[in-house]
């Protein structure tokens, strides 16, 4: 799974042809032991938990990088990694 982005502690993936389960554009954070997807462009929790600040932390770095993300989903749906994209500093 490629990763747009490391800030934190927290990484940031976007599976390739990851559209089946969930069938809307979202990303996957890890922060330590915890995992959430959340959705795209709204930054809504789809699934899993995040402490609540490092939530807070992805779902203003989703807000940020809105525009970057979708391009990358259309790129990851059609099976090309997505590439890197800033992180929250």
């Amino acid at each position: 799974m490629p990763e747009l982005a490391s800030f934190y502690g927290i990484k940031v993936m976007m599976y390739t042809l990851d559209n089946k389960k969930h069938h809307l554009p979202h990303i996957h954070a890890r922060y330590q032991n915890d995992k959430a997807v959340f959705s795209l462009p709204d930054g809504e929790l789809l699934a899993g938990n995040l402490p609540s600040k490092k939530l807070r932390m992805v779902q203003t770095w989703i807000d940020i990088h809105e525009d970057e993300l979708m391009q990358c989903w259309n790129l990851a749906v059609n099976g090309i990694d997505p590439p890197k994209i800033e992180p929250l500093r």
